[in-house]
């Protein structure tokens, strides 16, 4: 199939234009950046607020994965608007774009659905739009709920990066790396599913290829069959970076964020990847996964982030 895909350049689309590209699909890259490196695949500028850019996009492909949205937790809560324009009627110029053409779709949607911040609500919204989509037009889309993604390629924010969205594994895994105290919002003890973005990518194209076979899954959720502490995370990512030759660094507790509430768990029903099969015993565990995310980091030091006082090495 040529498989359209909105936010296509972040951290999650690239992967999943990669996986696409692997299984014999043609991605077309839809986004509003343009990467310095051209990819290997048709790259489509515009907006998902532009509903004929949209109608352009899916005019030209057989299916379209939804990923594009604007990002962040306590970040969109003093200004919910953009999130509202971009999460909202973005998702819905997708889902006219494919209801006119009548192509498969698929929706990416957020593990912590039921929390009250303007990024869990604008993309909640529009998975129930897929819902009514669904039964009153006859729309063939899934939704795929993702925890929280890491992995290789992740931006991080200040004093590390240029992104305005905080990130957990970036966040902790730059803190251990340049010799400063991983802070944790609410000390960490919140559970909170983290998922390697290659099963990410791997999941949204199989449920994409599930259903296009005509087989439409309500909701896939993709996470971990064992759930952990966003503690757990740091304390593994520390000890990666410690077995590297970097010194331990402490875990500084912070307030809980806004937006958040550390007695909701964010958890994923692992078991919804059997629908689009997927075997959940076969996504990458959270070690194996930061192992090969720290050793990334540590090589592209300078290039992809910046450590404030260079690499800390032990002695």
């Amino acid at each position: 199939m040529k498989v359209g895909v909105t936010g296509a350049c972040g951290f999650i689309g690239t992967y999943v234009c990669e996986e696409l590209a692997q299984r014999g699909h043609e991605p077309v890259a839809f986004d509003r950046h343009r990467r310095v490196t051209a990819p290997p695949w048709e790259v489509m500028l515009g907006d998902v607020r532009d509903a004929t850019a949209m109608l352009e996009l899916a005019a030209h492909c057989d299916a379209v994965i939804h990923l594009a949205a604007v990002l962040g937790t306590q970040e969109t809560i003093g200004n919910p608007r953009p999130a509202a324009e971009i999460n909202i009627f973005g998702g819905l110029n997708f889902l006219e774009a494919i209801t006119q053409y009548d192509l498969p779709g698929i929706y990416i949607c957020v593990g912590n659905h039921t929390m009250n911040n303007s990024y869990s609500i604008t993309k909640t919204t529009i998975e129930r739009f897929v819902r009514m989509y669904g039964v009153e037009r006859a729309t063939r889309v899934s939704s795929v709920r993702v925890v929280n993604a890491y992995g290789p390629r992740q931006l991080t924010a200040a004093p590390f990066g240029s992104s305005k969205v905080r990130k957990i594994t970036p966040a902790v895994v730059c803190r251990a790396l340049s010799g400063m105290p991983v802070e944790l919002y609410g000390g960490g003890h919140q559970v909170s599913d983290m998922v390697w973005v290659g099963d990410v990518a791997r999941a949204l194209v199989s449920a994409l290829e599930t259903v296009a076979a005509g087989h439409v899954v309500d909701v896939v959720e993709v996470g971990p069959v064992r759930s952990a502490t966003i503690r757990q995370l740091a304390e593994i990512a520390i000890g990666l970076a410690a077995d590297r030759g970097f010194s331990r660094v402490p875990i500084v507790d912070l307030p809980m964020r806004p937006g958040e509430d550390p007695q909701v768990p964010v958890r994923a029903d692992a078991q919804t990847l059997r629908s689009i099969g997927i075997d959940p015993g076969s996504l990458r565990e959270l070690s194996d996964g930061l192992a090969e995310t720290v050793d990334w980091f540590i090589k592209t030091e300078g290039e992809h982030w910046t450590a404030p006082n260079g690499l800390r090495r032990a002695g």
